[in-house]
């Protein structure tokens, strides 16, 4: 089989694996890896930003060369990989959960799961600020969970899938700006937000295009990317916010509270406060950009295989 099409079978057969199974419900990877990085950061903290680019670069450089060997199981290596760095199938759930919750007025329920999707404060938020809250997480992590390391996979394997998922659990650990990781954590959210450049704008073209699926019109979704999107602090995740405000006709942003403190955020869209109706529609519309997004995948690296086969 040639290394194209072994690649785009095991990207379909690893989005397949997540689909039905979810994430490995023991001894996850991801996990192993994070408790690794921590133990790592004891040895390499310093409150300077070189010291946070050598810990980026020992931590990340540790997992491409543990994917590099991997990739020698061809077809299967890729499949496990691909399963093991997803998180769409757990994404969708969740939002499914938060619905559920939210309709039926527990709060305290709502709250308690709202950690496994971002790190807001929950204590703070009232059910609309839960629904915005989760709809937001919905769709900044189509992007990072499940298109993002696809679209890595398909160019570089598994590799790039590993590389690409050990990138954005350091960010998602010290990328932040407070006073412990405002300089350490630099590295680790500047190449979070490299490594996403692309795939967050794939994910906007594909969450316009479908927007029909779920009563939006393309058109609003383009707009609010471009009117919206650069305003808001992360290049990334404004182009998929935006977007998904743009498609559910939405309106997201404005005060947010982190468990650091409370950040400002651009409006995104132009429509009503989401509603618990919506964030069933944000995950209607989030695992219609996943199927898309491994198509889309395997397309590349079969195109990718032609080309280096010539």
């Amino acid at each position: 089989m040639r290394k194209g099409t072994s690649t785009a079978a095991g990207l379909l057969l690893g989005f397949a694996l997540d689909r039905v199974l979810g994430d490995p419900r023991r001894g996850h990877p991801v996990a192993g890896f994070g408790s690794a990085a921590m133990a790592l950061e004891r040895r390499t903290y310093a409150d300077r930003r070189g010291a946070g680019v050598a810990h980026e670069v020992i931590a990340v450089g540790a997992v491409v060369g543990i994917g590099v060997l991997a990739r020698r199981g061809g077809m299967l290596a890729t499949a496990l990989a691909t399963w093991t760095v997803l998180g769409g199938h757990t994404l969708a759930e969740t939002g499914r959960r938060m619905a559920d919750r939210l309709e039926s007025g527990d709060l305290a329920a709502a709250r308690a799961l709202l950690p496994a999707l971002c790190g807001r404060d929950p204590e703070v938020l009232d059910a609309d600020g839960l629904a915005r809250a989760a709809l937001e997480s919905i769709a900044e992590n189509t992007s990072d969970a499940t298109v993002a390391p696809l679209l890595w996979g398909a160019v570089a394997g598994v590799p790039g899938l590993l590389g690409y998922r050990a990138v954005n659990t350091l960010d998602a650990m010290i990328g932040y700006r407070d006073e412990r990781y405002l300089r350490f954590g630099w590295a680790a959210a500047r190449t979070d937000d490299v490594a996403n450049l692309a795939p967050a704008r794939i994910t906007g073209v594909l969450t316009a295009a479908l927007a029909p699926l779920v009563g939006g019109a393309p058109a609003a979704a383009l707009r609010a990317w471009r009117r919206d999107a650069a305003g808001h602090p992360s290049p990334n995740a404004g182009v998929v916010e935006a977007t998904m405000a743009g498609a559910l006709g939405v309106r997201l942003g404005g005060r947010t509270q982190y468990r650091h403190g409370v950040e400002m955020r651009p409006v995104l869209g132009a429509g009503p406060a989401p509603a618990v109706p919506d964030l069933r529609r944000a995950v209607r519309m989030s695992e219609a950009v996943q199927v898309a997004a491994v198509l889309v995948a395997a397309g590349i690296a079969l195109a990718g295989g032609r080309i280096r086969g010539r």
